[in-house]
C-alpha cells in the first residue's frame, strides 16, 4: 500500500513514523528545515510509548511528484484546510481513501465536498506530540491513539483492511462503526480544555486541580454537549465523566496544542474549536455565554499572530 501523510507535526510524525517503522511505504508532506532534516537525517521519533527509534523517511513538499496513493492520512491544523485540500489533489485517484485525524468536526465534510464522502474517512487522535526541532517528533505521557470509521458509520471492508495495516504498525487503534461519535466527544472534550488553557496559560496539572478552573472546563463541557445533542449528535451519556478521566490522563506538565500556539505566536485553530461552538449554537438556538466570552477574549490576540506572519 502506498501511503502519503499530509502533515508531519505531532500526529503524522508519530503515526507515520510507526509505518515507516513496520516496512511501509509512506511518503510524508512537509516544508522547510523539518522537510530537510528528514530527507538529510532520517525521521526521529521519540515516544513515551514506543521509545526512541529513528527511520529513513521521504519527505517532499511537491505532492504531484508523489502522484496517486492508496491512503491519505490527512493531519494539518484546521486553518490550513483550504489550501492543504488543494495539495493533495494530485495524491487522490480512483481508488485513494482520505482518512483526516484533525481536530475538529467538520473536517470530513470540507473533504468530502471536495473529493465526494465515498474517498473520506474520519478519525480521532488522542495524542500529545509535537515537532521538537526539525527532523524530530516527540510523543508525550502515555496517550497515543485512534480511533477511527466511516462518516456514515459502520464497518466497512476498506475499514477492516486500514485496521490491520495499522495494527501490524503498532498504533493503540479502534475501528469504530460509530466515528462521528468518537469525533464530538473529542471535540468536546478538546474544545473546553484547550480554549480554558489557552486563555490561562497554565499547565494540565495547575488546570485540573484548581476548582475554579476546573468548574469552568466542565461548565465548558455541558454548554458544547447541549450544543451537539441539539444538532442530533449520538455524544453519549457519560461524556462528562469521560472529559474528565481525559483530563486527569494527560501529563500535568503539558499544556494543550492551542495554549502552547498561543504561547509561541502560531497561528491557531481557535476558529476551528471556540468559533465553532458559537457559529453551532447560533444555528441551533442553542446559547453559548462561556464559548462566546472566551472566543471574544482570545480573538484580539488570533489576529494579531495573524498579522504579524509573513506574506
Amino acid at each position: 500500500m502506498k501511503i502519503a501523510v499530509m502533515g508531519a507535526g505531532g500526529v503524522g510524525g508519530y503515526f507515520g513514523g510507526l509505518l515507516v517503522r513496520a516496512g511501509m511505504d509512506v511518503t510524508f508532506v512537509a516544508r522547510g528545515p523539518h522537510m530537510e532534516a528528514m530527507n538529510r537525517d532520517g525521521l526521529t521519533v521519540e515516544s513515551g510509548l514506543k521509545g526512541r527509534f529513528n527511520v529513513s523517511a521521504k519527505a517532499t513538499d511537491d505532492t504531484a511528484s508523489i502522484g496517486p496513493v492508496d491512503l491519505v492520512i490527512y493531519t494539518v491544523k484546521m486553518y490550513h484546510n483550504p489550501g492543504a485540500i488543494e495539495t493533495i489533489r494530485p495524491l487522490v485517484g480512483p481508488g485513494t481513501v482520505i482518512l483526516t485525524l484533525q481536530n475538529g468536526i467538520d473536517n470530513g465534510d470540507q473533504l468530502s465536498v471536495a473529493f465526494g464522502k465515498d474517498r473520506v474517512m474520519v478519525g480521532m487522535a488522542v495524542v500529545q506530540a509535537r515537532i521538537e526541532k526539525p527532523g524530530v517528533v516527540a510523543q508525550l505521557g502515555k496517550l497515543g491513539s485512534v480511533t477511527f470509521g466511516e462518516i456514515d458509520g459502520g464497518i466497512t471492508p476498506r475499514g477492516e483492511e486500514l485496521l490491520k495495516l495499522f495494527e501490524k504498525a503498532d498504533w493503540s487503534v479502534e475501528l469504530t462503526d460509530n466515528a462521528m461519535r468518537a469525533l464530538w466527544r473529542k471535540f468536546i472534550y478538546l474544545t473546553g480544555s484547550a480554549e480554558v488553557n489557552a486563555a490561562t496559560q497554565i499547565t494540565y496539572g495547575e488546570m485540573r486541580t484548581l476548582p475554579e478552573t476546573r468548574a469552568l472546563i466542565i461548565d465548558a463541557w455541558r454548554e458544547i454537549a447541549e450544543v451537539a445533542r441539539a444538532t442530533g449528535a449520538d455524544i453519549g451519556d457519560d461524556i462528562i465523566e469521560w472529559c474528565q478521566s481525559s483530563l486527569d490522563s494527560f501529563a500535568a506538565d503539558g499544556m494543550t496544542s492551542l495554549g502552547n500556539d498561543f504561547r509561541a505566536g502560531r497561528p491557531v485553530e481557535l476558529d476551528g474549536l471556540t468559533g465553532t461552538v458559537v457559529k453551532l449554537g447560533a444555528e441551533v438556538g442553542v446559547a453559548t455565554p462561556i464559548h462566546s466570552t472566551i472566543y471574544a477574549l482570545l480573538k484580539p490576540a488570533a489576529l494579531r499572530i495573524e498579522s504579524n506572519l509573513p506574506s
